[in-house]
């Protein structure tokens, strides 16, 4: 059910943001009076699923999800449609119409993208404001990975900066240690302060590794709620039982607890907890997820919340939209890397980034997120990409020479390999990794 309802959510994100980006180019098409054949919700090679012709246009749903196009009369694009091409143009085609025209249906996608993403921004910050727990306000401290044991630091120390950079939230030290050229980390520990020299190769090491959670808010592990019929219950399992260990292991914090039942699936293990003062023994099975069937009680901290109304939301959401671009573009330094490289992921990878349950903030948020990633990744000067036609139409512009047909075509072709071998790649990845 969790890989449907993950699955279900990526499906409606992905398709929003297709169906919009077409729109961009078939608006600017339509503004200048170019024909549009086709506008399809994902490709239909052999055969559609659904279509329907209105006017000169006909509008469509294919059955390979791999995205959506729009096909312009006149222009060289993935139909790859020579003999159209070897006709004399016509007034309503692509091909006749001036430069600046074919720029704008062009780029008409990627505006559309990021005027999305900010649109959503500024919605679900009027809508949901935004929450975090400030590092200043863990009262327990933060618990680490083993990699940033190996450096110095241990659980309940906060990292309060790296370099000059102020970190608010956990999420924010291994950001700001992959994205910028950091040196070292400034830690508070008990009463005393001092830093912690960053190792110039701990970044590379964070990818290999694929670690996924450098620094997390560190909390006492006490049930909240017991599910019925689960394992915990039969084990005798009840509210407000507080785990101090597990099979002699120190447990006393949440984050000690999942990793020992992730090291214990299938396997029953021994838990010693505090109930009323007392000390008592429990033994349980654990599931083949590293489960129990117990939710953790997680409101100890104060939440820094920040609220907007609808016009305070709008600078906010912009300024949000430029920092996602900005951080983005300064992960592709990572993926030219060796490490970075096998973090590329294609659907399977995308899709696990939505939650196990139908959560409108979260999907919002992430579809604002993909929006930016369509439009960077569309404007990327690589030939069968938007970035590619507009790049050849800005030489067209500067130069007054027009691109021939012929070396369209074939950039167009060695456009669509090199994308063909970077989803194989990336889906590949994916598979490597849900085998591994």
């Amino acid at each position: 059910m969790d890989i449907l309802i993950k699955a279900g959510q990526l499906l409606l994100s992905l398709s929003i943001l297709v169906i919009l980006h077409e729109f961009g180019h078939f608006f600017f098409a339509k503004l200048f009076k170019t024909r549009v054949e086709k506008f399809y919700l994902f490709f239909d090679p052999w055969f559609s699923l659904f279509k329907v012709k209105k006017g000169d246009t006909e509008y469509g749903i294919g059955w390979l999800p791999l995205g959506g196009y729009v096909k312009i009369s006149g222009m060289i694009d993935e139909s790859m449609d020579k003999e159209a091409m070897k006709e004399e143009p016509k007034s309503y085609e692509f091909r006749s119409k001036p430069a600046y025209q074919r720029l704008l249906i062009m780029i008409g996608g990627v505006l559309v993208n990021f005027l999305l993403a900010f649109f959503i921004f500024w919605m679900t910050l009027y809508k949901w404001g935004d929450s975090y727990i400030d590092v200043a306000d863990a009262k327990f401290g933060l618990t680490y990975h083993e990699l940033a044991h190996d450096i110095g630091l241990q659980d309940g120390d906060v990292v309060t900066s790296v370099d000059t950079l102020k970190v608010k939230s956990a999420s924010d030290i291994a950001k700001f240690i992959l994205l910028e050229e950091a040196q070292q980390l400034s830690v508070k520990r008990g009463d005393s302060t001092f830093t912690v020299a960053i190792p110039s190769d701990f970044k590379t090491t964070i990818l290999k590794e694929e670690v996924k959670g450098l620094a997390a808010i560190r909390m006492p592990f006490v049930v909240d709620s017991v599910i019925a019929g689960d394992y915990a219950e039969k084990a005798g399992f009840k509210k407000g039982d507080k785990v101090i260990s597990i099979d002699g292991q120190d447990a006393e914090y949440y984050r000690q607890v999942t990793n020992i039942l992730g090291e214990n699936k299938e396997k029953r293990v021994t838990f010693n907890i505090i109930r009323n003062g007392q000390t008592e023994s429990l033994r349980c099975e654990v599931s083949k997820k590293g489960k129990i069937g117990v939710g953790a009680k997680v409101d100890y901290f104060d939440i820094t919340e920040v609220r907007y109304g609808f016009w305070e939301a709008m600078p906010a959401g912009v300024s949000k939209s430029v920092n996602t671009l900005i951080d983005y573009v300064k992960q592709l330094k990572l993926v030219f890397t060796k490490e970075g490289a096998k973090q590329i992921g294609g659907f399977g990878a995308i899709g696990g980034l939505f939650p196990a349950t139908w959560n409108w903030e979260a999907f919002w948020g992430l579809t604002g997120f993909l929006s930016i990633i369509l439009a960077f990744m569309n404007i990327l000067p690589i030939p069968a990409l938007d970035g590619g036609h507009v790049l050849f139409l800005l030489y067209e512009i500067i130069s007054g020479r027009k691109p021939s047909d012929k070396f369209l075509e074939y950039a167009q072709t060695v456009g669509m390999i090199l994308l063909l071998g970077l989803l194989l790649f990336a889906n590949g990845n994916d598979l490597f990794r849900l085998f591994k």
